[in-house]
């Protein structure tokens, strides 16, 4: 609060404030704590205030409570159904606009193609994802379809830790170490037959294993397919966050549909029950990563094909860098992003974030 006399209440400004204090119980107490600015401060134009009664607008918006006298943060959340949404009201408005979502939130892969029907961004952000933190039992399962993927000094002669493996199990130990969340962290080569490298079949192969770690551990409600991007050679996929310098990431979708002759037609045998759960995963997590590190993710990529994300409801496969970011690069990069799981999977999730 702003105070012209420090040493005293503006009596007048105290006033106002006594008497617009109906107004908010008349609306429940929270209806102004969910819109993206509140009446009084610089920007009323995108608030709706159908409400309220004609004179109360005009007291609300003629400064009552002026942004001199009380503060408010912008980054406040929006809900829906009683979900919140971790964005404000002028992003989510501009989400609904279809076109602006693909431009701003996706790279959509020429052989398939996304529709507004696919995805409502409120019911999106607003789904709940979250699940009981607890060690006791593992409640993530962290693999890799692409075990052998390696970095620019990763010398994968010394085993898989040098590569995306090692990365793995460095997400598993920030999970549970600081945000008390069981964490299964596979070992399977799926990329290899008889002892040579082998990426074709490695969705084939991965998925009976997988299949049986989780009918072992029924408690696992997350699966992650964490690998690393491939991209041109003077490709830099960098940010900068506390001071380090990490690999950004990206969210992964597969939509199971191919483009023919313009129209979209699904992949027979290829069907994802959780399509619509998987779509809203990477949105939350897109939207928390920019509220958190703006910087930190990529856009969302939309494939034709389902990889691995078939199995759970919160099922997610995330690129961490490309093989042109180094292996430090890489590692710092999983601070962020176990911090950006955690508040997606925890209560409290997707609570928006002011930027750093």
């Amino acid at each position: 609060m702003r105070k012209k006399n420090k040493g005293a209440l503006n009596l007048a400004g105290l006033a106002l404030f006594l008497l617009a204090l109906p107004l908010f119980f008349r609306m429940g107490g929270g209806q102004f704590a969910m819109a993206e600015v509140l009446p009084g401060q610089a920007d009323t134009a995108g608030l709706s205030l159908s409400f309220l009664q004609e004179e109360e607008k005009e007291i609300l918006t003629a400064n009552v409570l002026g942004k001199d006298d009380i503060e408010f943060s912008k980054s406040f959340a929006i809900s829906a159904g009683g979900r919140p949404l971790g964005i404000t009201a002028e992003q989510l408005a501009k989400m609904q606009d279809f076109s602006y979502l693909k431009s701003n939130y996706y790279i959509i892969d020429s052989r398939t193609t996304l529709f507004p029907e696919d995805i409502d961004v409120e019911q999106a952000l607003g789904l709940d994802l979250t699940i009981e933190k607890t060690t006791k039992e593992p409640k993530i399962l962290i693999f890799h379809t692409h075990s052998h993927e390696g970095f620019a000094d990763s010398d994968m002669s010394k085993g898989l830790s040098e590569g995306i493996w090692g990365v793995g199990e460095e997400l598993k130990r920030i999970l549970e170490e600081e945000y008390g969340i069981g964490v299964i962290h596979d070992d399977g080569q799926y990329d290899m037959v008889n002892g040579k490298g082998q990426t074709t079949g490695a969705y084939e192969r991965m998925e009976p294993a997988i299949r049986e770690i989780l009918a072992a551990y029924p408690s696992i409600e997350v699966c992650i397919d964490l690998h690393r991007d491939g991209v041109a050679e003077g490709t830099r996929l960098i940010t900068e966050i506390d001071g380090k310098t990490c690999a950004q990431v990206m969210f992964f979708n597969g939509l199971c549909r191919l483009n023919k002759d313009g129209t979209a037609q699904a992949i027979s045998g290829l069907e994802n029950p959780y399509l619509s759960e998987n779509l809203a995963f990477s949105l939350q997590m897109k939207t928390t990563a920019d509220g958190l590190y703006p910087s930190f993710s990529r856009k969302i990529y939309l494939n034709a094909y389902r990889f691995s994300l078939h199995m759970l409801p919160r099922s997610t496969l995330i690129e961490v860098g490309a093989q042109t970011n180094t292996k430090e690069e890489a590692l710092n990069a999983m601070e962020p992003l176990a911090e950006v799981l955690a508040d997606v999977l925890s209560e409290g999730a997707a609570l928006g974030h002011d930027s750093p």
